[in-house]
């Protein structure tokens, strides 16, 4: 009987032999290759911390104390140890296991944040929670060394070093990789790795003694005080030598490592050396990334960080092969436009593949810049490039420049900055869930004042959109898309000013406006209202902000205006149309639709717009209904 079946929860870990432990890690990580592999998932960061999620788990005592981790997406040999091994077939589809922690699915599972460098702060908090509460249970926060080019992480380990009576322990996950392999000094001074002084460091009697003899010494006469500098000296000289991780040490946050993270027996004895010192401590695990599967331990570019569905032997992805996304079409652009216009530079937040900005890096690698996860710093160093004279192109996924408003609204656009950004994964992402659905960006760049926003409908716009972007030199420009395929183009039978008309009609009375890929759905509205004898005409606006004098013209001719995104309803670009068109004295009724202001379950893209009525029939069938009942009205009342 394999050991795995065995293990229902963290108390079945502690009476096994190492030899056991061994055997477990190995099935574990098989169990891990066989299911992610025909659910899709995120591999790669699970099968590199095995052997640390089993010691942590047999030191600490959760979910009496806290397991914290940062993103969460190397969570899955947590929820396999905390007994919700049966339930991986279900892994990121509808109704399923979360990617991601879950506070629904176990009491184990303290915070389901997964975006990047959050962790430390969360811990932080929890630990003064129960310090305060007389509470003894230790927090452990487990972020990655991708996770710590993070501003807030520092942030957060700014206060932890001086919370000398928390009992919290930072784990850091040393892969070398976050998506793609780390960049920045943080990450090189990661990477050093040195001999240890852990047990001596993290014995409180160490602490009491070093500063009796620096006390005795200090009130010395002149002799002491040069004994003092003398012995100062040499201990700092030791420590950069043996425990090359200054940076943490000149915080006054202990530090214990670097370890093998797949050593269970030396992962277990640093994290006890860290439990008994009863204050902050960093515990430094060095891990490689997709252990024990071959095809990820040798794919240089980290394909396997996230996968669909593969080949569970060779690593082999069982999508459909040929199928060009949007991602695609971007990256081939901005590479075309980076022949001819040396000013366009480019900027990744550690996701240079993910975003498609691989081939303008191939071709122009001195005008790539990677800055980690790091998202404020991308926007705000964007600023310095435009204000130096170039023009940088950010590629982010929409969720993520949530956490850089503020330098969208004040480095970028009050300095008048021509920055173009270019939103990946925008609206319904689907099996990533709540965290990822990019949901928000329409809303909150609409404040910001000067900035143009286009939804391209199609490849034809999207490269028209991207090559107008980057000569606009004095205003934030933005693109956002989703993850998925290529629609085929959708050609407009006629313009308007600036705006795109997809389909006219005689005698029409619904306007029916589509941003982005919805366009498509509001054509298939407009052929629904037509067949029921519902004059309409549907119309794309190319870019949605700021709203066209042309647009508002179209929205005063017809009696009924429909909206449709994958943005949120609140402040979306529906929601702004409307807003617009009262402004100026049009009582044209105008209907919004989009995703309510609530977080969305996991599920695949179609599944949800469909829950959320954004489909053809539902919102052809609302037009028809609200026409009927206005007719009946005013048939009543001539009455």
């Amino acid at each position: 009987m394999p050991l795995l079946d065995e293990i229902n929860g963290p108390e079945d870990l502690r009476d096994l032999t190492p030899g056991q432990l061994r055997q477990l890690a190995e099935e574990i990580r098989a169990f891990l290759v066989t299911n992610v592999s025909r659910t899709g998932g995120h591999l790669g960061p699970n099968l590199g911390v095995v052997e640390l999620t089993i010691a942590l788990h047999r030191v600490f005592d959760s979910p009496r104390d806290a397991i914290v981790f940062d993103t969460g997406h190397q969570s899955y040999v947590h929820k396999i140890l905390t007994g919700r091994r049966d339930l991986f077939p279900t892994l990121r589809q509808p109704g399923g296991l979360s990617g991601y922690p879950s506070r629904a699915e176990s009491p184990h599972d303290w915070v389901e944040n997964s975006h990047a460098s959050a962790s430390l702060s969360w811990a932080d908090g929890m630990a003064k929670a129960n310090r305060l509460q007389g509470r003894d249970q230790f927090v452990v926060a487990i972020i990655g060394d991708g996770a710590l080019t993070g501003g807030m992480a520092w942030e957060a380990l700014n206060n932890i070093a001086v919370a000398s009576e928390e009992r919290l322990v930072v784990v850091v996950n040393d892969n070398g990789r976050s998506y793609t392999p780390t960049v920045g000094g943080i990450a090189t001074q990661l990477s050093v790795l040195g001999k240890q002084l852990s047990a001596i460091r993290t014995d409180r009697r160490y602490e009491r003694t070093l500063q009796r003899i620096k006390q005795a010494v200090r009130n010395a006469p002149l002799i002491g005080q040069i004994v003092y500098g003398l012995m100062h000296g040499f201990k700092m000289g030791v420590k950069d030598v043996l425990a090359p991780q200054g940076m943490f040490s000149d915080l006054g946050l202990k530090y214990v490592g670097p370890i093998d993270g797949h050593d269970i027996e030396a992962v277990e004895l640093a994290l006890h050396q860290a439990r008994g010192f009863g204050g902050p401590v960093l515990v430094h695990c060095i891990t490689q990334k997709g252990r024990g599967f071959k095809a990820a331990e040798e794919h240089e570019q980290d394909r396997f960080h996230a996968v669909g569905k593969i080949d569970e032997v060779t690593g082999e992805s069982l999508a459909e092969l040929g199928i060009r996304t949007w991602t695609d079409a971007f990256g081939d652009e901005l590479a075309r436009i980076g022949v001819t216009d040396d000013r366009v530079v480019a900027i990744t937040a550690a996701m240079l593949h993910p975003t498609g900005l691989d081939q303008f890096s191939r071709h122009f690698p001195e005008r790539t810049f990677d800055v980690g996860i790091a998202e404020q710093h991308a926007v705000t160093s964007a600023a310095g490039l435009a204000a130096g004279g170039l023009h940088p192109v950010f590629a982010v996924y929409a969720t993520f420049l949530n956490r850089a408003f503020d330098q969208v609204l004040m480095d970028v656009a009050l300095h008048r900055l021509g920055v173009t950004f270019v939103l990946d994964r925008a609206g319904v992402t689907g099996p990533d869930g709540p965290s990822h659905n990019g949901m928000w960006d329409a809303s909150l760049l609409g404040l910001v004042p000067g900035l143009r926003l286009t939804a391209p409908r199609d490849e034809p716009r999207l490269v028209a959109a991207l090559q107008l972007a980057v000569t606009i030199d004095d205003a934030p420009t933005v693109l956002r898309y989703s993850k998925e395929r290529l629609p085929d183009p959708l050609p407009a039978v006629s313009t308007r000013g600036d705006v795109d008309v997809l389909l006219a009609c005689p005698r029409p009375r619904v306007l029916v406006v589509g941003y982005g890929q919805l366009c498509a759905i509001a054509v298939q509205v407009g052929e629904r209202l037509s067949q029921q004898g519902i004059g309409a005409t549907v119309v794309d606006p190319v870019w949605a902000l700021p709203v066209s004098a042309d647009l508002l013209t179209l929205v005063a001719e017809h009696e009924l205006v429909l909206t449709i995104e994958d943005n949120g309803l609140a402040g979306g670009l529906g929601s702004r149309l409307s807003q617009e068109a009262r402004a100026t004295g049009i009582d044209t009724r105008v209907r919004e639709f989009g995703i309510p202001q609530e977080f969305l379950p996991q599920g695949n893209r179609g599944q949800l717009l469909e829950e959320l009525g954004l489909t053809a029939q539902q919102i052809a069938r609302f037009a028809t209904e609200l026409i009927a009942a206005q007719e009946t009205e005013q048939v009543t009342t001539a009455g």
